[in-house]
């Protein structure tokens, strides 16, 4: 029997903001992934990690802040953190949800770095919001480290970083390998760890990864049959916020670009699945990919809801 390859890709919403919220969360989602290995897929996990970052962010600055020998921690290393305790979560619950149901196999959380290309343009205009809210005496402190920040009127001031393209994922051997033996397999969390490559090292770079980028990489470099994205719509729509706002079932890859191009789609949300959907479908024949949301998951594999985007 031929194997079936999904990678399925948690928006934040999918898994709250604080540890309760995060662990039945978890447990919620787990149910819809156990619902597709039942029936035989090989599934690969990417999650969001926004929410967490900027909590372990906060602290571990925070913490520096008031504990003399103690310093703050680059972002690179709050993503890992974040990977840890999210994967932690999920690969429990999973197990659980299996184990439930009868089934046997392993579920693995790799800790996964992404390299990005220092010279992306992306670096240059800081996209993503991070930590809580600063003072302007805070803000002017960080600049002063070459760190952007942005005024938030009424409100203070917040750092913001990049959000650089996903070049290569380090860890892609030992992802195919836990695949390949039939176990579901938790990566590229929070669209991994950002590197960049220095000879021999690998050095953190202080930005975040767009994760439905990272997830249709992986979903390229594993030759997986379908990309999935969970998000907290249902549907990709067409003229959003407007009078006319009407949802998309389907589209083709010609209709996909065509939209982009016009701008349909919100930047900061929308634009990174249907791009991601877009480079993994043109990447190899019979692919296909579904936006919709995680209580839609099994209609939207069986084209009975949600956005499907074909070749």
């Amino acid at each position: 029997m031929p194997k079936k390859r999904i990678v399925m890709a948690l928006g934040h919403k999918a898994l709250g903001t604080n540890l309760p919220e995060q662990k039945e969360a978890a447990q919620h989602m787990s149910k819809i992934i156990a619902d597709f290995v039942q029936e035989g897929w090989q599934v690969a996990v990417v999650h969001s990690n926004a929410p967490q970052v900027g909590m372990i962010h906060t602290a571990m600055n925070e913490f520096g802040k008031m504990h003399e020998g103690y310093t703050p921690a680059p972002m690179s290393v709050c993503s890992a953190m974040s990977q840890g305790y999210i994967g932690y979560d999920l690969q429990n619950a999973i197990r659980a949800a299996l184990l439930g149901r009868g089934i046997y196999k392993p579920v693995s959380t790799i800790l996964t770095q992404v390299t990005v290309d220092p010279y992306d343009e992306a670096s240059h205009t800081p996209a993503k919001s991070i930590g809580r809210i600063l003072t302007a005496e805070e803000a002017t402190a960080e600049e002063a480290k070459g760190n952007f920040v942005r005024e938030i009127p009424g409100k203070g001031f917040q750092r913001m970083v990049a959000a650089p393209n996903p070049v290569a994922i380090v860890e892609i051997d030992a992802i195919r390998a836990l695949l390949d033996a039939g176990q579901i397999v938790i990566a590229c969390g929070g669209g991994g760890i950002p590197v960049m490559v220095q000879g021999h090292f690998l050095k953190g770079a202080s930005a975040v990864i767009e994760k439905d980028l990272a997830a249709g990489l992986l979903a390229r470099e594993i030759d997986a049959d379908v990309l999935m994205i969970l998000t907290a719509v249902d549907n990709v729509t067409l003229n959003y916020g407007q009078p006319d706002e009407r949802p998309i079932h389907t589209m083709n890859l010609e209709e996909a670009r065509d939209y982009i191009s016009q701008g349909q789609f919100e930047f900061a949300s929308m634009l990174p699945k249907v791009v991601a959907s877009v480079d993994f479908i043109q990447s190899g024949k019979g692919r296909r990919a579904v936006i919709t949301s995680p209580e839609k998951a099994v209609l939207g594999l069986a084209g009975k809801a949600g956005t499907s985007i074909t070749d």
